[in-house]
């Protein structure tokens, strides 16, 4: 029993010294002082805004039309006697241009016929005007009392001559009218798209002797967006006129491996809306084609498609900034004071892969945060940098080193490490 006493005293004794020694060492610990958080601002590329005067053009694209296409047809019946050597396919005509001639013996002799017929009707009318006149006399040689009827002054009959009169002249002018009508004359000034009749065939009334254009003005159908109009300054059912010309547009083709340019004008827009793709339509057109509007011989040929550069509006205060400065929509952070972020709404007017087109919102002079924020926003502190782009310099050192690479016989992995390391193996 004093053995297991002693045995007990001693192990409190050590655990005791134990808890004493580590309290003595806690004791002696230096005290770690609580600090505040360092905040590091996030460093922001920029740029500064610059005023521009900027046009915004609009691109798009259209097939090239006549003004005027038409089925051409004769409006008498009989046989072509003559056909223009200009009525061939592709055959250029100006306009009263003689194209066909039908058979007409029929249709003068039916002239004859009616003058004749003029004649007679005109001489009946003399003769009842004076049998009218005579009998006008003798009621009042007479001496009867009221007013003579309709048929004692022969009033009816001379009613019929006059209308027998009328009838023979309109005749006369239709038998004229017909003949006329055997000479088929160009309508304006053009060419032939296809020849169907021949000579010596027989035609009635509306047959089809062949289809023609005109070559006067040609134009071309551009489709337009909303963003588009907004670009150009043009209301949806524009209307050309001196006081309001319409915007250039300069279309682009190639023809036998050439590149042509013609010059045109927007004349008017179809005021609708496509109710497939939303968009409208506005109408360029280009005088003579074939002519003076060529280039330099080369016409706007009808059917031709052709790329359309039509001439927006200038802005004189715009500001044009890499696209990576949009963020969502219309938003864009400017470095203000103190290196504090604003929020900015801004008119995008034009954007391209690279760039956006802005106005209102940013000044000239302000830095513009062209790079991604990392977390930050409105009223937070960042670091400003100017982008540094690498120099041509570097690129060298790097081809340089893969290509000793390649040339010392390096294995297909050592090539992809100089790649990846900039050239370094």
């Amino acid at each position: 029993m004093i053995r297991k006493f002693f045995t007990l005293i001693i192990t409190a004794g050590v655990l005791f010294g134990g808890f004493a020694v580590i309290a003595i060492m806690g004791s002696l610990r230096p005290k770690i002082e609580a600090a505040a958080p360092i905040t590091i601002a996030p460093t922001v590329f920029y740029t500064v805004a610059q005023e521009s005067s900027v046009t915004l053009d609009v691109y798009t694209q259209g097939e090239v039309r006549p003004r005027t296409d038409i089925t051409l047809t004769p409006q008498i019946s009989g046989k072509i006697v003559r056909m223009s050597k200009k009525f061939v396919n592709g055959g250029a005509f100006n306009k009263d241009d003689l194209l066909i001639k039908i058979e007409d013996d029929d249709y003068r002799l039916a002239v004859t016929s009616a003058h004749a017929r003029v004649a007679q009707s005109e001489e009946a009318l003399r003769r009842e005007e004076a049998e009218s006149t005579l009998a006008l006399r003798d009621w009042e040689d007479l001496g009867e009392q009221g007013d003579p009827s309709d048929l004692t002054l022969r009033l009816p009959q001379l009613a019929q001559a006059r209308a027998n009169y009328a009838a023979s002249k309109a005749d006369h002018r239709s038998a004229e009218l017909n003949l006329d009508r055997t000479n088929i004359r160009a309508p304006f000034q053009g060419r032939v798209r296809s020849r169907v009749a021949g000579e010596g065939q027989f035609v009635s009334p509306g047959a089809e002797l062949g289809t023609i254009f005109s070559t006067d003005t040609a134009e071309i159908r551009l489709s337009l967006t909303d963003a588009d109009l907004a670009k150009l300054g043009l209301p949806i059912d524009f209307v050309e006129s001196d006081a309001n010309p319409g915007p250039v547009v300069t279309l682009t083709a190639t023809i036998a491996s050439r590149e042509h340019q013609w010059l045109g004008r927007i004349a008017r827009g179809e005021g609708t809306i496509n109710p497939t793709t939303r968009q409208t339509t506005a109408i360029a057109v280009v005088d003579d084609p074939y002519g003076t509007g060529s280039d330099h011989g080369t016409p706007l040929a009808m059917g031709l498609f052709v790329a359309a550069q039509i001439r927006g509006k200038p802005i004189e205060s715009a500001i044009v900034l890499p696209s990576s400065a949009l963020h969502g929509r219309d938003i864009l952070y400017v470095i203000a004071n103190e290196d504090k972020l604003e929020e900015r709404k801004v008119e995008v007017v034009a954007s391209t892969r690279d760039t956006i087109t802005v106005i209102n919102g940013v000044l000239a002079g302000e830095r513009v945060v062209t790079s991604p924020l990392r977390g930050a926003g409105e009223g937070d502190e960042v670091t400003p940098s100017l982008p540094i782009a690498p120099s041509s310099s570097d690129h060298d050192l790097e081809d340089e080193a893969i290509a000793e690479a390649i040339d010392d016989s390096a294995t297909a992995a050592e090539v992809t490490e100089a790649i990846k390391n900039g050239g370094r193996l």
